[in-house]
């Protein structure tokens, strides 16, 4: 092990089988503590590590029922807690990570530069050429949802868990109230805003093969989208009318009913329009159109206001200690 060891791993297992011993036989010196979180697998994966694994790193922890991916991070990032590493790393059983990558990952963590880093299977073109179509489509639109709900708008791949986070940041977050599934890393992100947080992006490339998974894509939509919604909603209210109040604020006050006004005011008179069979006047189209257009405006300056917002410094430092 080495001596400047400041990072812990957590390792949520659920379905992985034998292949979570591969993950941490290839886990470097640069680590003191590997923590292996049993999210009660039908395989008993805490079972298969606690007598095939002699690292001396590894804690088995173990849940009595399956409480998802979310909720085992969780309890390996409490459990992390206890240890003296300064950076956490969460890494997948399965494999699809590679923990040759840790140090790369961590590196802007433990000089200061970020509260989080995550990796990014789309920063570069090569890596994303062997990615499932669905997948490429479903992280397109996801994306653009967690830009929206977390006000990160230059981060990418927000469900890839190959995540580093600085101790003192998991301290300060309210572990008990971030979702327990597959939500999870979406809903850290928007945690992570409220604490204004800085992230950074690792270019990796992601392993997809035959393994079976208990992630399904179809099934996930109608959660993950009622999810991001409550977060919009959420973020908008605290950072600007609670937290801060400013021009945007009131961009959002004024674009809102403009918007309401004029959509709902030229549809019903173009409902009118047709049922009576005669033209709208130029009046009555100006005053559907003006307020939509104001209100587009509005928006835009809104949305260019929240972009420069997003965090540009760490803020670990002034949390105090973990």
């Amino acid at each position: 092990m080495s001596i400047d060891a400041n990072i812990a791993v957590i390792i949520p297992s659920y379905r992985a089988g034998a292949r979570v011993l591969d993950v941490i036989a290839r886990i470097g010196p640069e680590v003191s503590a590997i923590f292996v979180v049993d999210d009660a697998c039908p395989l008993q994966i805490g079972d298969l590590v606690a007598r095939e694994c002699r690292d001396p790193r590894v804690q088995v922890l173990r849940h009595s029922v399956n409480r998802g991916v979310g909720a085992a991070t969780c309890t390996g990032l409490r459990a992390a807690l206890a240890s003296k590493a300064r950076v956490f790393v969460k890494l997948d059983a399965d494999g699809q990570m590679d923990p040759a990558l840790i140090p790369r990952l961590t590196a802007p963590v433990l000089a200061g530069l970020a509260d989080y880093a995550k990796g990014n299977r789309f920063h570069r073109l090569r890596d994303v050429a062997g990615m499932p179509t669905l997948r490429l489509v479903g992280n397109a639109a996801l994306s653009f949802l967690t830009k929206l709900s977390t006000g990160y708008w230059q981060v990418f791949d927000p469900t890839n868990g190959f995540v580093a986070i600085d101790r003192r940041l998991v301290a300060a977050l309210p572990l008990d109230h971030i979702a327990p599934r597959y939500f999870f890393e979406s809903d850290l992100l928007y945690e992570l805003g409220q604490l204004r947080a800085r992230i950074c992006e690792m270019p990796m490339q992601a392993v997809y093969d035959d393994e079976p998974s208990s992630l399904r894509p179809m099934a996930m939509i109608f959660p993950f989208l009622r999810g991001h919604l409550r977060n919009v909603a959420r973020r908008i209210l605290y950072s600007y009318f609670v937290r801060g109040f400013s021009v945007a604020s009131v961009e959002l006050l004024l674009a809102a009913p403009l918007l309401l006004f004029g959509v709902g005011f030229g549809a019903n008179s173009w409902m009118h329009s047709l049922q009576t069979n005669t033209t709208a006047s130029a009046g009555t189209v100006m005053l559907a159109a003006l307020p939509i257009i104001l209100g587009v405006q509005l928006l835009l300056s809104w949305l260019a206001f929240d972009v420069a917002a997003e965090p540009r410094e760490a803020i670990a430092e002034r949390l105090g200690e973990g």
